[in-house]
């Protein structure tokens, strides 16, 4: 697949969009650039190593300023069309055809997957200077920084469990290390003797401030008033993932706990980077609070290449499902018919969505665009307020009800139909009176009451619960609001053999169906009636279909 972006109204669509233009999503864009893949990379332009000088431990790029790895990296993902923006993102939230990105500009973007690289943010202790000096002076891993501190005086500030570890750890780098308790509740006897025998100094007291003189720390400043000459001065930062862009997805950040105090947060996802968000990835520092750059960057390829591998899972479900429609589906205009033999439906490892979006993939269009007839007679005389359009489609009868002030819910399972129906009402200027909402409906349903449910031709070839998912609709209908069904009551004049094994309910027992409390409901119509359709030869034909319309009283 060639990497090009789609367009409807105002949007553009990618593959992937990448939250975050760090070195794991500069890397993960890299990976799906290089995929042809359509890629957006969004960024806030505030990376978490920018205060330090220089990049280590990058293999083949060792010493180099973060600015001139990422100026890099940007050039790389452009060389193979990826897109890179500069901006942040206020909201991220599902749509009918994956996610939709915000950006603070106003703008916004569609992505079939997305993959969020926001890194991390280093709270520090409350120390005055701490924070004028982070990335310089004040620094907290020895593998980034040890090397250029070495046989230096060094501090470590006691700030959380991990203080004793701290200290025995930098003592590698310098024969130098001053232990500074701070608020730290005093030591234990084995604490005590392994510094001892490192030679490790244990300072105990409030630390006030950081000394500095002719832009270099030179000490380390007590509560007390007591100055001791350091050079550097170590801490541990709280980690806390960069996560609001997730938040809105259902995603929540998970504490990381370490001698029973809370050291960070982070996102939780598997070794590829998938959260518990279909399509939705992680890489960096927002999931690994520890991961190093050329860490990040290599969790960001994976997130990638597993990104692509999903994406070609979901194309060729798609494509088979297309290709067993055309194969076996006739062209007549029976789509919703259960009368009809769907053979592409047969095989049991083709889901109901694959089958709906094989079959609206197989045309560029498969209804005329308009609304239903029985709708539009029906729903005429209605006060306009709240509608919830099940099974959808290309979303004739949606935005028929939005062009007469409806605020309209729409739902379908194929992500296929919601994509052309978003488009439709675009075209139409009813864009933003229409929740696009994909949906198995035996299985999730839309939340809310509507003043109008509208069921048209609500059929399928495959297993689908229809009287659960109509009593589901009773119940979203508001109390003085209407639910109007219409189905197929028979099947069409120019079927020779009707199937025996598909039974089309009478009006009758659709009502039955619903199972209705007595006294809460008003029959406003119950009947079935003919209607003209024309064969798949092109000669003029009929079928039956029935509809019923109940209000709720109660």
């Amino acid at each position: 697949m060639n990497a090009q972006t789609e367009q409807t109204g105002d949007e553009r669509r990618y593959d992937v969009v990448v939250v975050g233009g760090g070195a794991a999503g500069l890397s993960g864009a890299l990976t799906l650039a290089r995929a042809r893949r359509s890629v957006l990379v969004i960024d806030s332009g505030q990376p978490r190593n920018a205060p330090a000088g220089h990049v280590h431990g990058y293999l083949a790029r060792e010493g180099v300023s973060p600015a001139d790895l990422l100026a890099a990296g940007r050039a790389e993902v452009s060389g193979y069309g990826g897109r890179i923006v500069q901006g942040g993102v206020v909201a991220a939230e599902r749509a009918s055809d994956g996610f939709r990105v915000r950006l603070d500009d106003g703008s916004s973007v569609v992505a079939g997957r997305l993959l969020v690289t926001t890194g991390l943010v280093d709270e520090l202790p409350d120390v005055r200077g701490l924070a004028e000096r982070w990335g310089r002076e004040v620094l907290h891993c020895p593998y980034c920084h040890g090397w250029e501190v070495r046989d230096q005086a060094i501090g470590v500030l006691a700030d959380g469990p991990l203080a004793v570890h701290q200290a025995l750890l930098w003592r590698q780098w310098s024969s130098d290390v001053t232990l500074f308790l701070h608020t730290q509740d005093g030591l234990g006897d084995d604490e005590r003797e392994q510094l001892a025998a490192r030679d490790i100094a244990v300072v105990e007291g409030a630390v006030a401030a950081l000394e500095v003189s002719d832009d270099r720390l030179t000490g380390v400043r007590l509560a007390d008033g007591r100055v001791f000459s350091r050079e550097a001065v170590v801490v541990a930062p709280r980690l806390t993932a960069r996560a609001d862009v997730l938040t809105g997805l259902g995603l929540e950040p998970t504490d990381l706990e370490m001698g029973g105090h809370v050291v960070g947060s982070y996102i939780a996802a598997d070794p590829s980077g998938a959260t518990a968000v279909p399509g939705l990835w992680v890489a960096g520092n927002v999931a690994n609070l520890t991961e190093q750059v050329i860490g990040a960057a290599g969790a960001g390829v994976r997130a990638g290449a597993a990104i692509n591998a999903d994406l070609i899972d979901e194309e060729t479900r798609q494509a088979v499902a297309s290709r067993r429609q055309r194969a076996h589906d006739t062209a007549h205009d029976t789509a919703h018919d259960p009368a009809h033999h769907h053979p592409a439906h047969d095989r049991r490892d083709v889901t109901e969505q694959e089958f709906w979006d094989g079959r609206y993939a197989a045309s560029d269009r498969i209804w005329s665009g308009d609304p239903n007839a029985a709708l539009v007679r029906e729903a005429a005389d209605l006060e306009p307020g709240t509608a919830l359009d099940l099974g959808c489609g290309e979303g004739g009868d949606a935005v028929w009800l939005a062009s007469r002030g409806w605020r309209v819910t729409a739902t379908d399972i194929s992500r296929v139909a919601l994509e052309r129906a978003a488009a439709h009402a675009k075209q139409a200027g009813v864009a933003d009176r229409i929740d696009w909402q994909r949906h198995d409906l035996g299985a999730s349903f839309p939340e809310g009451s509507f003043d109008l449910v509208s069921a048209h031709f609500l059929h399928s070839p495959g297993d689908m619960p229809r009287e659960k998912i109509l009593r589901f609709a009773a119940a979203a209908v508001a109390p003085g609001g209407v639910l109007l069904i219409v189905g197929h009551a028979g099947f069409p004049s120019w079927e020779p053999e009707p199937h025996p094994a598909v039974h089309l309910p009478t009006p009758q027992e659709v009502l039955e169906s619903l199972e209705l409390p007595e006294g809460q409901w008003e029959v406003q119509r119950c009947e079935e009636y003919e209607r003209e359709q024309t064969a798949p030869d092109g000669r003029p034909g009929t079928r039956l279909d029935n509809i019923l319309r109940v209000r709720r009283t109660a």
